[in-house]
């Protein structure tokens, strides 16, 4: 009974150890050098109609956004063109 009693106040001091720790990784400081930034069709319009991607370079893709526009990355979507901008058309 004493061993469960103290393999019970062991695990237990554990936990307020663990606790006393401080995690700053989200504090304000280090998240300063982030900015916001568009990054893509998701900023324009939130919803992806189709997804289309070349079939002999698969960094390549096209992408309909529900509000009309097309995107196309060569990079595996790391960076985003519009390629639909000033149609006279809407919707695609």
């Amino acid at each position: 009974m004493k061993n469960l009693l103290f393999l019970a106040i062991l695990c237990l001091s554990q936990f307020s150890f663990a606790q006393e720790k401080s995690n700053d990784l989200l504090s304000s400081s280090n998240l300063k050098a982030f900015e916001w930034r568009a990054i893509g069709p998701a900023f324009a319009s939130g919803r992806i109609a189709d997804i289309a991607i070349h079939p002999n370079h698969e960094n390549t893709w096209y992408v309909a956004t529900g509000s009309g526009g097309v995107w196309k990355t060569t990079n595996a979507g790391t960076t985003w063109k519009s390629i639909f901008d000033g149609q006279k058309v809407f919707s695609t």
